[in-house]
């Protein structure tokens, strides 16, 4: 069902310093600042040859990141991302071996402006996973 590693996520307290680091310090392919308001997130992609990493920080005071950020001060990996080639098939899947679909269950546009879901991470080992419809 899941296809291939499409992100791994990562939380920073400043994404101005985190992005600098991929750019300057890895010689990475570093994209601009997008501000991802329903999802409460400000992102920027680095573009690896294989995958991306996507730098998440907080936009807006109900920001999920906010929160994971007080929990982990220093940042840290916050979700990890596949894609599907059905979100829709995907989740109902999921739901009826028993996984927990994040949310109201229904996909919500993603940074790549495709549809994506959001899997409770106590059911894949600790693990937040987003699934991503290609």
């Amino acid at each position: 069902m899941i296809g291939r590693l499409n992100h791994v996520a990562i939380a920073v307290p400043d994404l101005e310093a985190a992005a600098t680091q991929y750019r300057d310090i890895l010689g990475a392919k570093v994209g601009d600042p997008q501000d991802e308001p329903d999802h409460g997130v400000t992102v920027v992609f680095i573009e690896l040859p294989n995958t991306k990493i996507e730098l998440l920080y907080p936009l807006g005071e109900e920001s999920p990141i906010a929160a994971f950020l007080e929990r982990n001060p220093a940042g840290g990996i916050h979700h990890i991302c596949y894609e599907v080639d059905d979100i829709i098939a995907a989740r109902d899947r999921l739901k009826a071996q028993g996984a927990r679909v994040l949310g109201n269950g229904e996909p919500k546009i993603g940074a790549h402006g495709k549809p994506v879901l959001f899997l409770h991470p106590k059911d894949f080992n600790g693990c937040l996973i987003e699934l991503e419809q290609v």
